[in-house]
């Protein structure tokens, strides 16, 4: 078998690589449309990555102060942030790290009015499941509450995926075939 080929190697002439998607030009693009939807749209510049359940508690707490006045975006309005976190599971659940993220961004907002958060894989998988992400709201947890799911225990086993399928806040896409990583959002109209 011969060497790995080097820089330079004739065989690599003809070759060319573009980049003709990442995770900048997918938030871009979402900010480019909820600005065009009327939004106040802020680009969130850190990447939310490492773990799912502090990156969400982060996230979601921007809608706290947000909703006290403090800041400088007003309703309505939309916070874009790319990046990926990661979830250390524990135990059988089933889940994936975009749901983590809304599950725990739902408890953060609770009560908020008219505010979501949105948590998607670009390439339309959660972890071992069939859905791309989930979005919550301000009322999520009461919802949870009068239909018996309990999300902090779902939260505890990481067993996200069917406290969100009961809710029915999955978001479901399909593959896409491709992945810049993923796109969070907080909307509050």
């Amino acid at each position: 078998v011969s060497e790995t080929p080097k820089p330079g190697t004739a065989r690599f002439r003809r070759v060319q690589h573009e980049i003709i998607g990442n995770n900048e030009m997918a938030l871009v693009a979402a900010v480019e449309a909820a600005t065009r939807e009327g939004l106040h749209t802020v680009l969130f510049s850190t990447p939310l990555i490492g773990d799912a359940s502090s990156a969400a508690k982060m996230f979601a707490s921007l809608a706290e102060r947000l909703s006290e006045g403090k800041g400088i975006i007003r309703r309505p309005y939309c916070v874009v942030a790319g990046g990926e976190t990661t979830v250390t599971v524990t135990g059988r659940g089933k889940g994936g790290r975009a749901q983590e993220f809304a599950a725990v961004a739902a408890c953060k907002i609770a009560g908020l009015h008219k505010t979501w958060v949105a948590a998607v894989g670009t390439d339309g998988t959660d972890g071992p499941t069939d859905v791309a992400g989930a979005v919550v709201s301000g009322s999520t947890l009461e919802q949870a509450k009068q239909k018996g799911v309990n999300l902090r225990r779902a939260l505890a086993q990481h067993n996200t995926y069917p406290a969100l399928h009961a809710l029915k806040s999955h978001i479901v896409t399909g593959p896409t075939g491709t992945n810049v990583n993923d796109l969070y959002l907080l909307l509050a109209l």
